[in-house]
């Protein structure tokens, strides 16, 4: 599992002119998955992203987490994290998962958010042609790998 997590004063996913999801601020999660993605990789993420400390302490530190400002996610999949330049100039995303796996796993890894956010985590439509409009605040913007932790 790969993601683009941006901290955010606030972001919105819009389809077909309507916006399906919205937070002020809080994470911006852009989420991509592989065929051998599991259980594993969802629950380490979630654990990563709300332990992440991105946001400012009393000093100006980035020392909180998204949890103890009580900060919102907005989760988008994008199979695109997983595109392949090696080879030309046309991406390849032969990594990626094919829908029928990575709905699944999205929806799953959803959940897992939620559960342990405490609060729902909007989220686009899969396979649809989305716009995401975002504010990063700072800017702040990290790429988290779930079989590459660093």
């Amino acid at each position: 599992m790969r993601v683009v997590v941006q901290r955010v004063a606030q972001a919105s996913v819009t389809v077909d002119g309507q916006i399906c999801g919205k937070i002020g601020a809080g994470l911006l999660v852009l989420a991509g998955f592989e065929a051998e993605d599991a259980a594993a990789d969802l629950d380490w993420m979630v654990g990563k992203l709300l332990r992440l400390r991105l946001f400012a302490d009393a000093d100006g530190v980035m020392n909180r987490s998204v949890q103890e400002v009580g900060g919102e996610i907005l989760a988008v999949s994008q199979f695109t994290l997983y595109a392949s330049v090696k080879k030309g100039n046309r991406p390849s995303w032969s990594r990626a998962a094919r829908g029928e796996i990575s709905q699944p796993l999205f929806a799953d890894f959803v959940a897992r958010l939620e559960a342990a956010l405490g609060k729902p985590v909007p989220t686009g439509v899969f396979g649809a042609d989305m716009q995401v409009a975002l504010v990063n605040d700072g800017p702040v913007t990290l790429t988290i790998d779930s079989r590459q932790p660093e």
